[in-house]
């Protein structure tokens, strides 16, 4: 399924959309969080870069183990390059983990904290309170950190790819 897409190999094709929309996730999450005024303007946005953004970057790491079976099969990886390719597939498989858990709290920090960031909602708790407060503080810091893992997973996953298709390091 994830070999080719009309004669070319899906890989090359997919990781294009893991490399714009998982750093768009990120980029945007950060805005959020660290906005107030932009969140209702790029709350919908949000929500469904939380999807496309781990969906990529899965279609991206399946694609990328069915190519290296693909030029296995037919002779086309030597010995001496297999490590390359474990290493990006290392990066790969990072990446793909970085970007659901960006996913998964870039979800929460738009289902809880509310677009004009005066009140978190859903938690049982009084707007204003200490742990509205301290929710809402963890779900920044948490988002914050889990976009830049997510960002620093997708250079160095393309950076690598890159460096075995051009390089051949």
């Amino acid at each position: 399924m994830f070999e080719e897409f009309l004669g070319i190999p899906a890989h090359p094709l997919l990781i294009h959309a893991a490399v714009v929309f998982v750093p768009l996730l990120a980029l945007t999450t950060v805005a959020y969080a660290l906005v107030p005024f932009l969140r209702p303007h790029i709350r919908l946005v949000l929500a469904g870069l939380a999807v496309l953004g781990p969906g990529a970057a899965i279609m991206a790491r399946l694609s990328g183990d069915a190519f290296f079976e693909r030029m296995r099969e037919r002779g086309r990886v030597t010995d001496g390059f297999i490590p390359v390719i474990e290493r990006h597939q290392g990066y790969g498989e990072n990446t793909m983990w970085a970007a659901i858990a960006l996913g998964v709290v870039t979800l929460a920090l738009v289902f809880f904290i509310a677009p004009s960031g005066a009140a978190l909602r859903y938690a049982g708790t009084a707007g204003g309170t200490g742990g509205t407060r301290a929710i809402t503080l963890a779900l920044t810091v948490v988002s914050l950190v889990a976009a830049a893992i997510a960002l620093y997973y997708v250079i160095r996953t393309g950076d690598s790819g890159s460096k075995a298709v051009w390089e051949g390091q």
